[in-house]
């Protein structure tokens, strides 16, 4: 019995031809922003989804990341007896990536979706096509200040989600190991730089703007109905995901690889 592979050739095309136009999208961001057009009056609505929105979510997932982290690097380090370190082990492995990865993976879920959602129905229902009659560029209308409002958020955000981990983490040393709040601290200012606080901007900056194109160009490129416009949501989360993921390894071999004489 043959088995008709075609529907699934014709998906994977189309997968690859959506993500292809992200990349485009994103140059045509970059050509718009260097001309200075946008709706800068639409980036405060947007900013708020960006960040007081999804603040709540971001500091309770820290706070918890924060206080696993630390027990379980502890009750390694007891072993050695130097569980009094377990300060500089968050800083380097949460701060640096945990707490960038956590924030962003949340932003994408809530914030990410949402914008493909929200331009994937006003896709299906032509409402983009009315902004073309109005002579109204829709990524100026619609994209542009979505990006702008994920890129200023997205490190304030992570910001925020350290400290939620770092006082996570102080409470879970003081209540489990007996490790005072201030030894903690101390062990994590002794290994958090000046330039880990910069690398985390820089990777708010980077992920807002990979979560904000991903999510607007999955949905300009919704055809359909209300089921396909589920779909775009839930794939450019998922995109949105691997990007990030991917994006993270690479700015680790660029900031943290150490050539080997």
């Amino acid at each position: 019995m043959a088995v008709n592979l075609q529907p699934t050739k014709n998906l994977e095309q189309l997968w690859i031809v959506r993500c292809l136009s992200t990349v485009l999208l994103f140059g045509q961001i970059s050509l718009h922003i260097l001309q200075g057009k946008t709706y800068y009056g639409k980036v405060l609505g947007h900013t708020v989804t960006a960040g007081p929105a999804s603040l709540p979510p971001v500091l309770l997932v820290s706070g918890f990341a924060g206080m696993i982290f630390t027990i379980q690097t502890a009750r390694e380090l007891v072993r050695f007896g130097a569980v009094e370190n377990v300060g500089g082990a968050f800083a380097l492995a949460f701060c640096r990536e945990l707490a960038p990865i956590l924030t962003a993976s949340i932003i994408a879920g809530q914030v990410g979706s949402a914008f493909a959602a929200e331009i994937g129905a006003m896709r299906v229902t032509e409402q983009i096509d009315a902004l073309y009659m109005l002579k109204t560029d829709p990524i100026d209308y619609l994209v542009l200040p979505r990006v702008i409002a994920c890129c200023l958020m997205m490190p304030l955000m992570m910001i925020l989600a350290v400290i939620m981990g770092i006082t996570g983490g102080a409470f879970a040393a003081s209540y489990f190991y007996q490790v005072q709040p201030e030894t903690f601290l101390e062990s994590v200012r002794d290994f958090l730089t000046p330039s880990d606080v910069f690398i985390i901007l820089l990777k708010g900056l980077i992920f807002g703007l990979i979560v904000a194109v991903n999510g607007c160009s999955w949905g300009l490129t919704t055809k359909g109905g209300a089921k396909e416009v589920g779909e775009s949501a839930t794939t450019a989360v998922v995109t949105t995901w691997v990007a990030i993921f991917i994006m993270d390894f690479i700015l680790a071999l660029i900031l943290f690889e150490k050539p080997i004489l």
